[in-house]
């Protein structure tokens, strides 16, 4: 049986999907990446490499997240894209005719609007922690409820009390001061979800036509009170695929499928990547004034890619030596 491999490295979790021809999910493992993206994605593949039935065998694999290059240069990932690419190919291969990804991660959040397919809008929010999942994390610590309980806990509210939701400083102080005033818990939770849901439609959403089918996925989908949120203010139905945490690593499957498959070959290292010894590095070059930042890998004690220059002088080196040995 032939398998591809998706690999999501973000700054929160670090996914793996393995999909089979149909895009069926085989395995998948949602993990944190606890600031070690290549520790955590090595000990991912030690993880699937065990479960890794012996009739199966992985044509091609394909990397996204923010630490997209350095898990396709240690992986030989057939292709490398962007968030907004893969969890649209994800949301469309669950929901057929996906009009509208929501998405709500660890540290951001996103909205892509897709039009017959196709990707035609989209806008990340990057900079307001408010909404995202650690900022949810800590209200659930601060509160003394485990992060399971908050969804469920706010679906029992009768009515939701209205709460600030234009920034996390501003949500947290005006919870303290609902609580001070006697609101039960149920009603300030379904409140701090309907106000972080504002918050994103008024940021990220903000001039966005948002059309059913609507796909709510990334690790704040697990929210059951976000959920009814969005439905809510949006008056449509939000669908929650299962997989909804690993969607960034389902779509890269499915595009390294798509690529092998035009092209006959892969360039997948296989599982052995997972007990090499790998570290990163990097300088500031002082070529020009555009004084980039440039980030190297190494394999043992050779630099095995760096990028992160706008010239390609640095990274371009690489490719070069490459050709000559």
């Amino acid at each position: 049986m032939k398998a591809y491999l998706g690999i999501d490295v973000g700054s929160v979790s670090t996914n793996l999907v393995l999909i089979d021809e149909q895009a069926h999910i085989i395995e998948s493992y949602y993990l944190r990446t606890n600031g070690q993206p290549i520790l955590t994605l090595q000990k991912g593949l030690q993880k699937m490499a065990a479960k890794l039935p012996m009739k199966i065998t992985v044509n091609g694999a394909g990397t996204t997240g923010s630490g997209r290059y350095l898990a396709g240069i240690i992986t030989g990932a057939d292709i490398i894209k962007n968030e907004i690419t893969t969890h649209a190919v994800a949301a469309s291969s669950i929901v057929p005719g996906t009009k509208t990804v929501l998405e709500i991660g660890g540290q951001d959040s996103k909205i892509i609007i897709l039009r017959n397919g196709v990707v035609s809008d989209f806008a990340m929010n990057t900079v307001c922690a408010a909404g995202t999942g650690s900022f949810m994390d800590q209200q659930a610590s601060r509160l003394n409820i485990p992060i399971e309980d908050f969804g469920p806990t706010a679906l029992r509210a009768k009515t939701p009390v209205r709460i600030a939701g234009r920034c996390a400083v501003f949500a947290e102080s005006d919870m303290i001061h609902k609580q001070q005033l006697g609101y039960n818990l149920p009603d300030i939770l379904a409140g701090l979800c309907e106000a972080l849901v504002r918050n994103y439609l008024n940021n990220v959403g903000k001039g966005k036509e948002i059309l059913a089918p609507a796909v709510f996925q990334g690790g704040v989908a697990a929210n059951v009170g976000m959920k009814k949120a969005f439905e809510k203010a949006l008056g449509i139905e939000v669908n929650i695929p299962e997989h909804y945490n690993v969607m960034g690593a389902l779509g890269a499957a499915i595009l390294a499928r798509e690529e092998t498959i035009k092209t006959g070959i892969s360039n997948f290292k296989g599982f052995s990547v997972a007990n090499a010894k790998y570290h990163a590095g990097g300088f500031e070059c002082t070529g020009c004034p555009n004084m980039c930042e440039v980030v190297e890998i190494y394999k043992s004690k050779k630099v095995i890619a760096r990028w992160g220059d706008r010239c390609g002088k640095w990274s371009n080196s690489i490719a070069q030596s490459e050709k000559i040995s």
